[in-house]
């Protein structure tokens, strides 16, 4: 057990370093700062009120200055582990980097980087970017055209993911869509969307940016979609993914006969009915609302309050009205019995591995046409 007399012992140490690597990060020749930075690394990984009181001697703009030095390589990079480090767990250290010119600093050749630095780099930039949805005023424009570069000449699906959470981050509010859209994004992250691993984030993004107008255009313009979008439905591994995917194409298919039409000859009724029968409920209840508009297209033109009501952010969970609910047991009721004899088979195939037996089909068809779907 530590004793207080440890405790205290151990306090002075640790300052008399920090005060020792302060002065030399501050005042010493190139291979003493290199010594300090390596010294503060170590320091800051221990405590969060450690990294606090780091920033409060001063050693954050001598940091971001070795960032942006050409003199070695190795320093840039030891600078933006220290950072990395200072900015875990503290807003106001990263406040601080921001104010000391750290996205001004960056490198302006990122993609020819080593994968190992340009991963460290991702890093930092996404802790950075945590102060988009606050009070903050931080300059998107500055470190999104970074972010793409990055993410665009990386190899790593780790640092493809630390940039995709960057951009998550900084899609959120509402002004840095225009910024985002003009890098061509749009066209990425509909090929990272495509690929499993790195799917989730790109669609949560896209999701942020399809409730602009920019962002509905450019992804009406890019030409994977529908048919991208309608393919991740299938993934019955990935209920996160179909969720995404069928909440922008819902935003898409609103007030957009066109787009109905496109979604309708990629085969979207078939993959919709897979997804309602055995889909995640939020999954289900998507399926059913566009169903329910498939359905209304048959009828007549879609009125101006059937579509999905527009709150400016993703509102992945928001529950839907006592009656959208019953109309849409009944309508998917009606769907049911008229399609899934004939879809039933392929449907049970895909959730179980197999085919299921005549009395297995006719069980779940009877089950199925009998109660109703949650919705």
């Amino acid at each position: 057990m530590i004793t207080c007399e440890e405790t205290k012992i151990e306090d002075h140490d640790w300052m008399a370093a920090l005060k020792k690597s302060v002065k030399m990060l501050h005042f010493g020749r190139w291979e003493e700062k290199e010594a300090a930075a390596r010294e503060m690394k170590r320091l800051a990984a221990e405590d969060v009120t450690r990294r606090r009181t780091m920033a409060e001697f001063g050693v954050i703009p001598p940091l971001v200055a070795m960032v942006g030095s050409e003199v070695a390589a190795a320093h840039q990079r030891l600078a933006v582990q220290v950072l990395i480090e200072l900015a875990n767990a503290s807003f106001t250290n990263k406040a601080l980097m921001v104010e000391a010119g750290i996205l001004s600093r960056l490198p302006k050749n990122l993609s020819l980087l080593e994968e190992t630095d340009k991963r460290e780099f991702a890093e930092l930039l996404l802790s950075i970017s945590g102060l988009a949805n606050s009070q903050f005023p931080l300059n998107s424009s500055r470190i999104i055209p970074t972010v793409v570069c990055i993410l665009e000449s990386s190899s790593s699906i780790e640092t493809e993911e630390l940039c995709l959470s960057t951009l998550y981050n900084l899609s959120s509010v509402f002004d840095s869509a225009p910024t985002l859209i003009s890098t061509g994004i749009v066209t990425s992250l509909m090929k990272l969307a495509s690929v499993k691993e790195t799917s989730e984030k790109s669609l949560a993004t896209l999701g942020n940016l399809v409730v602009t107008s920019a962002g509905r255009k450019a992804l009406e313009q890019n030409p994977t979609v529908p048919e991208g979008l309608i393919e991740i439905m299938t993934w019955e591994e990935k209920p996160k993914c179909q969720e995404l995917s069928a909440y922008i194409l819902m935003i898409l298919a609103h007030q957009s006969s066109l787009q109905r039409q496109k979604m309708a000859k990629a085969g979207i009724v078939q993959v919709l009915l897979e997804v309602a029968l055995l889909g995640s409920p939020l999954a289900q209840k998507r399926a059913l609302k566009l169903l329910q508009w498939f359905k209304d297209e048959r009828q007549t033109r879609m009125g101006p309050h059937s579509g999905p009501l527009q709150v400016g952010r993703i509102a992945m969970g928001s529950p839907l009205s006592k009656e959208d609910a019953e109309q849409g047991k009944r309508m998917m009721t009606k769907i049911v019995n008229q399609s899934l004899y004939k879809n039933m088979e392929t449907i049970t195939r895909r959730a179980n591995g197999a085919a299921g037996d005549a009395s297995k089909l006719k069980a779940l068809v009877v089950s199925t046409s009998s109660k109703s779907l949650p919705y």
